[in-house]
């Protein structure tokens, strides 16, 4: 059973930083992407960043320049680079991978104060 587990968020300063993780377990194949979505509390669930299996990436506008998205085929994880976080990032953040179907995990809660 292909699992996804999300770590490292947590509560943070306006303008600091955190590393979002990802790890895939139950897996015997890799996945065409992966991708970490955010939602925000009375919005919809939005794509953050996404990286396919060549290493292209994808990356929301209100993001780019901040986060990183990176993949470590080996490890099948994922990780997300925030930094110059801003109140606006506060979300909890979900990870997703595909193959031949969607998978997501759990979501983990990201709290920029200001």
């Amino acid at each position: 059973q292909v699992r996804l587990v999300e770590s490292g968020g947590g509560l943070v300063q306006a303008g600091g930083s955190l590393r979002l993780s990802c790890a895939a377990s139950g897996i015997s194949f890799s996945f065409d992407r992966m991708g970490w979505y955010r939602q925000a509390p009375g919005k919809e669930r939005e794509l953050v960043a996404e990286i396919f299996s060549g290493g292209t990436t994808n990356y929301a506008d209100s993001v780019k320049g901040r986060f990183t998205i990176s993949r470590d085929n080996a490890k099948n994880t994922v990780y997300l680079q925030m930094n110059s976080l801003k109140d606006e990032d506060t979300a909890v953040y979900y990870c997703n991978a595909q193959a031949w179907r969607l998978w997501w995990g759990q979501g983990t809660q990201v709290t920029v104060s200001s």
